[in-house]
């Protein structure tokens, strides 16, 4: 198998799908498919409400059809998976959606094909999940009749610098002969080069472990934010001195949500578990990270009530709610976590966000979007998401949106000089 021709088919158009099938397009014929019947309309116009590609890109890429009809995936011979890995409500690894894409392409699955994953999921799932799944709904063999691939992806969402073609890509097949292959059709777009693992469980291991590596150093930084304001001192202060030796590593505190860092971690720790391993530190990081949202809302609370608020009669303001800055998306976003805590000391929770969609917001979280205006000021305010528009703002522009003598200002994000909010007549709290 000296190279993978013909059409390319890429099965989930998200955030990691959408740019991978409109670089292949520009090269080859290549079929989005995704079940997503209003994600299709919208792309056959040229929209991306994930803001991930360009109206104009979409419009370049010439050779991709969008569709729902799992009938045209007949004609490819290579599959890109990208859907979803979310966890459940127990922070157990969902596969259903992984399942259901392996169902599909089973179906359509011929002889030669290779069918190459994405999703990020636990070493060995590829052929301890999918693998069975093709196999049953193809007839085929494995290793035999089909092949199979694993490249990570390595998506930035709302990240306009480090875009798909400018992120190294880890690949790997299932024989040498397909990992030559693989890597060579990534390496038709991606300009940073490749790097090709020795196995698909070794690649699955090095995408998990990347995020969770991450997790762990932000939940470090977490913690020590809790510590030091119990010692009276500024978490940033501390950080920008200890940021002055060439080695410190420069994370900061800070809300872990969105469909990677706050996630990943859990399926690398749940086949831990299944192979007889209870891990400690990774899972004490994801306990640290999973409450931040509640102690910011906590120690806003309790500045409230130092300042004599009368706190279920009071209405905060949140600015913010997608999990990261300028960016639509909204997977799991901590801020909600915020905002039910709020709720749960009986506070009217105003949320603003200028690049959320406000009904996949009432969607997924049941919460309404609204503006947060001078004509109806609030009792604090908690700037959670680094959005330029807040970014961008002056602390007088934020005080005339809050009443009474002593506000709360909650800057989750550190985007203000602390002294100066305090000059503004804001009590502070910042991580």
């Amino acid at each position: 198998m000296k190279q993978l021709d013909g059409v390319i088919a890429v099965i989930g158009l998200g955030y990691v799908g959408l740019p991978l099938a409109v670089e292949f397009a520009k090269r080859r014929k290549v079929i989005g498919f995704d079940i997503n019947a209003l994600r299709i309309a919208e792309l056959q116009v040229g929209k991306d409400c994930t803001l991930e590609v360009s109206s104009d890109e979409l419009k370049a890429a010439a050779n991709a059809i969008y569709t729902a009809d799992p009938a045209l995936l007949k004609q490819c011979q290579v599959f890109i998976v990208t859907v979803p890995t979310p966890v459940d409500t127990a922070n157990r690894p969902d596969m259903l959606p992984l399942v259901r894409a392996s169902e599909t392409v089973g179906n359509v699955l011929s002889k030669g094909g290779v069918v190459i994953y994405e999703s990020t999921v636990y070493p060995g799932a590829t052929e301890e999940v999918c693998v069975p799944v093709l196999e049953k709904f193809s007839g085929l063999r494995f290793n035999q009749d089909f092949f199979c691939g694993y490249s990570p992806e390595r998506i930035n969402p709302g990240d306009k610098a480090n875009t798909l073609t400018k992120i190294k890509k880890i690949t790997s097949g299932s024989t040498p002969d397909v990992a030559d292959a693989v890597d060579g059709l990534y390496k038709s777009i991606i300009t940073a080069g490749t790097h090709k693992a020795s196995s698909l469980k070794v690649a699955e291991a090095a995408k998990v472990i990347e995020n969770t590596q991450r997790d762990l150093n932000i939940a470090l930084i977490n913690e020590l934010s809790v510590i030091f304001a119990r010692l009276g001192i500024d978490t940033l202060d501390v950080l920008e001195a200890a940021g002055s030796k060439w080695n410190f590593l420069p994370f900061r505190p800070g809300l872990v949500g969105g469909h990677c860092i706050g996630v990943d971690p859990y399926y690398l720790t749940h086949k831990a578990e299944e192979v007889g391993y209870h891990p400690q530190v990774i899972l004490a990081g994801r306990r640290i990270n999973d409450n931040m949202a509640r102690y910011v809302a906590r120690n806003t609370i309790k500045l409230m009530l130092q300042n004599g608020m009368d706190v279920p009669r009071c209405r905060v303001g949140v600015m913010g709610i997608t999990f990261k800055e300028n960016c639509p998306d909204i997977r799991n976003s901590k801020v909600v976590d915020m905002v039910r805590e709020f709720q749960g000391w009986g506070v009217e929770v105003v949320v603003a966000d200028p690049w959320a969609d406000a009904k996949e917001i009432e969607h997924e979280y049941g919460l309404q979007l609204s503006v947060i205006d001078a004509a109806h000021p609030v009792d604090a305010l908690v700037v959670a998401v680094g959005h330029n528009e807040y970014r961008h703002a002056t602390l007088d522009e934020l005080r005339v949106l809050c009443r009474g003598e002593k506000p709360v200002l909650a800057d989750v994000k550190s985007l203000f000089d602390r002294h100066a909010a305090a000059l503004a007549g804001f009590t502070v709290f910042r991580l």
